[in-house]
């Protein structure tokens, strides 16, 4: 399936359960990277990379893309991104990417807000 096919399908089920929740269930294993009250982290099963986690809300709270985020929950936002931050420094001190897709032209293949962190290799620009 193409990552095109890949949005659009995803698109379908925005709202519903995702594989995130069952990740953080434990029904789905995963290779956790971090997790703390607010946010778990994982590596990604099909990597960009030598290194690509992702960095989740462990509560999504309607949280399903980045252009759906409420007010009260910037705090969170915040929180995801600093520990992108953390991850990527201490996994790729040479620099890496920080990535949040955004709908079917952005290529989100997963509604349940989520950050990529991909590094270990020299990045391009423009990206895909």
């Amino acid at each position: 399936m193409s990552e095109v096919s890949a949005a659009e399908a995803a698109l379908a089920t925005e709202g519903q359960p995702t594989i995130f929740d069952k990740l953080l269930s434990g029904d789905i294993p995963s290779t956790e990277v971090h997790s703390d009250d607010l946010c778990y982290a994982f590596r990604d099963i099909a990597p960009q990379g030598p290194t690509h986690v992702l960095v989740i809300p462990k509560d999504r709270d309607g949280l399903t893309r980045l252009s759906k985020a409420r007010e009260d929950q910037k705090a969170l936002l915040g929180h995801l991104v600093y520990t992108a931050g953390q991850i990527g420094a201490k996994e790729c001190p040479e620099g890496f990417r920080v990535v949040v897709n955004e709908g079917v032209q952005g290529a989100q293949s997963v509604y349940h807000l989520h950050v990529h962190v991909i590094g270990g290799r020299q990045m391009s620009w423009p990206p895909g």
